[in-house]
Order: structure tokens, then C-alpha cells, then sequence
């Protein structure tokens, strides 16, 4: 029997590695409350973002490379943020949106 390669099992690696991501985003999403602190959205997984409150605190980001971790850590990262969709996210960055105190507080 031929020794097995990473080439042979390339494709089921990725494949496993993005759905992977796909169910960590799903349960960091549903941790966080499931839309947009702002403005309420919650259609498209893929819209929502993590905005670290304190950029100094962040120890990784939680982009989809990101979200190779294990679940604690993962965990401890989306403590240090609050859940937005892309357009109030980048609204946050361009200084056009301010999060209130309120929505700054989570879980």
C-alpha cells in the first residue's frame, strides 16, 4: 500500500477547514446575539463582522482565517467585541457611527 500524501487529501482538507470556519462564525454569531448591534441585520452570516472595541486588546482577527482556533479561544477573542454588519462596521471605522454605551455591553 502506497503512502498517503497531503496532495491526496488536499481538496478534503480545505473543504473541511472552510466548513470548519463556516460552524465557528455560526456559533460566534449566535454567542453574540445573531445581527448587527447597530442597525438590527441578520440575513447573511457572511455580512457580519466582529469589531474589536479596543484594538490594543485584540489577539487575533476573527476574519475567516481566523477562525481556525479552538471554540474557547474564538470565545475569548468575540468577548473583546461586539457584532455588526459590514456597512455599520465600516461606518465605525470612517467615524460616521458611534457605539453607545449600550451597545457596547454584551453578554
Amino acid at each position: 500500500m502506497d503512502k498517503r500524501t497531503y496532495k491526496d487529501r488536499a481538496q478534503y482538507n480545505i473543504q473541511a477547514v472552510a466548513k470548519r470556519r463556516k460552524r465557528l462564525k455560526a456559533m460566534a454569531i449566535e454567542y453574540k446575539g445573531g445581527k448587527c448591534k447597530i442597525c438590527g441585520y441578520n440575513k447573511y452570516a457572511g455580512a457580519l463582522d466582529f469589531h474589536h472595541l479596543d484594538e490594543k486588546s485584540k489577539q487575533f482577527d476573527l476574519s475567516t482565517k481566523g477562525l481556525t482556533r479552538s471554540w474557547d479561544k474564538t470565545k475569548t477573542e468575540v468577548d473583546k467585541c461586539v457584532l455588526v454588519c459590514a456597512n455599520c462596521h465600516r461606518e465605525i471605522h470612517a467615524g460616521l457611527v458611534q457605539l453607545s454605551a449600550e451597545k457596547r455591553i454584551e453578554k
